[in-house]
């Protein structure tokens, strides 16, 4: 199963989910989820189609933000809308969280929220984004 890792009240990112963990992440609160994974990037991976069936079924919108290495600003500030937007807690997810929570942070730190906090947020949740976050 899946970790999902809290960010915020309103944020959380996860490894990788199955189709079983999209519809007990709907079940959970979830209202959006968000997938910055590709698909077939490898062998064996959820299509998202079967993810946004189950997360749609369970009563949560979605979203396929795919990212190849490190977010565009472009991608940073489409995640960061749809996470503004969301009508209550959203997951993010991609191989292993550190995408997700990645383009998500960009977006927070372009529209002015304190980088160092940020750096705190991500690392309580397991990731290290001062690299990242670095002016």
């Amino acid at each position: 199963m899946a970790q999902f890792r809290q960010v915020t009240d309103r944020f959380s990112v996860s490894p990788q989910i199955s189709v079983d963990e999209a519809r007990e992440a709907a079940d959970a609160g979830f209202v959006l989820i968000i997938q910055n994974r590709p698909d077939a990037e490898t062998e064996g991976q959820p299509r998202s189609g079967d993810i946004e069936a189950a997360a749609r079924a369970g009563g949560a919108e979605y979203l396929f933000l795919p990212v190849v290495g490190r977010p565009t600003p472009e991608q940073a500030r489409a995640q960061a809308e749809a996470v503004k937007n969301a009508k209550g807690p959203v997951l993010a997810f991609c191989r292993s969280g550190t995408r997700s929570i990645t383009a998500w942070a960009m977006g927070e730190a372009d529209a002015g929220r304190d980088r160092e906090e940020l750096v705190r947020l991500a690392a309580v949740a397991g990731y290290d984004l001062a690299p990242v976050l670095a002016r």
